[in-house]
């Protein structure tokens, strides 16, 4: 049986988000405020395939490797891949089902033009049939572990009723739609109306996919609201989580005794090293603003949290920042 099908309704489900939704942070989430269901960053099949193929490397030895590295806490746990060649699309999900990975999700919305150009990401929806092709080879590699979609409303204008059914056709075990199209980024409000017009035609079709919708969501309770009025099976939080592993949890990062915070940040900074020993340690600075907002003196303990180069360094701030 599909994970899936296992799980509560209404879903809450952690987005993926590049050099955010690490194995660190994800680790730090799963104990601190768990939701339903994990994705990693999204990983390109290409990479996962040509580096083999190309240059003789081992799976294990792939530099991509680490992105796709999880913990047994994280459980149910998703991998997101993007391509748009289904050769490199079945390897991939091939190597993901070894892995362990509870599902597999294909990105069709990510507006980066260094993934369009690929023809990946938001670019598939301009071509739904090879969109469908695309799945087809990840349902086919992945094996008895199911296969899901990210994406978005449309690419210039709201085409849901020409995209959606397309998908549809290939029966993913959920569609995540983003409420926006690529076109407008996040640029405009996320509009939840088309998360309920994607249910209605998901149901017209009687296609068992669930819907989850993504795009503005500010807390749990926000989220709950917006799943019942669009009748979606759950919904996709990103950006607030920024600051907030409690967010699952309900709480708000300033809910949070100052201390928690620092010592959780701390932890952080040390998982990331230790599971992300590929990165460099500048991809922690973006989460120091975060977990710092509201804090007294939070200005200068952030220009002093962005000098440090390791976790050792921040233990050191946060001891200082104890004795005063």
């Amino acid at each position: 049986m599909s994970f899936w099908n296992t799980l509560k309704k209404p879903i809450l489900a952690l987005a993926p988000m590049a050099d955010v939704t690490d194995t660190a942070f994800r680790a730090v989430i799963a104990a601190h405020g768990k939701p339903d269901v994990m994705w990693t960053e999204f990983v390109s099949a290409d990479g996962l395939y040509h580096t083999r193929e190309r240059h003789g490397v081992q799976d294990a030895e792939n530099p991509l490797m680490h992105a796709l590295r999880f913990t047994e806490s994280e459980r149910p746990i998703v991998a997101q891949l993007f391509g748009s060649n289904v050769e490199t699309m079945e390897y991939a999900a091939r190597l993901v089902a070894g892995l362990g990975f509870d599902g597999i999700d294909i990105n069709m919305g990510c507006p980066d033009k260094s993934v369009e150009k690929q023809g990946a990401g938001a670019a598939l929806m301009k071509n739904p049939e090879h969109a469908r092709r695309i799945i087809a080879a990840a349902q086919k590699g992945a094996g008895s572990i199911p296969v899901s979609v990210k994406t978005r409303i449309g690419y210039s204008k709201n085409e849901l009723a020409t995209w959606l059914p397309e998908l549809l056709k290939e029966s993913p075990a959920a569609v995540t739609l983003h409420a926006r199209t690529r076109k407008e980024m996040s640029l405009v409000p996320a509009r939840w109306e088309h998360v309920a017009e994607a249910v209605e035609i998901r149901d017209a079709l009687l296609s068992r996919a669930l819907i989850l919708g993504n795009g503005d969501i500010e807390s749990v309770a926000d989220a709950r609201e917006k799943v019942a009025a669009s009748g979606a099976d759950g919904a996709m939080l990103g950006r607030a989580i920024f600051g907030n592993p409690w967010l699952f949890a309900g709480k708000k990062t300033e809910d949070i005794p100052i201390a928690q915070r620092l010592a959780v940040l701390l932890e952080q900074c040390y998982l990331f090293e230790t599971y992300t020993p590929r990165k460099h340690f500048a991809v922690m600075k973006k989460h120091f603003k975060s977990y710092t907002t509201g804090m007294h003196g939070a200005a200068e303990l952030r220009e002093k949290l962005m000098e440090c180069n390791s976790a050792d360094e921040v233990a050191e701030v946060v001891a200082l920042l104890g004795e005063n």
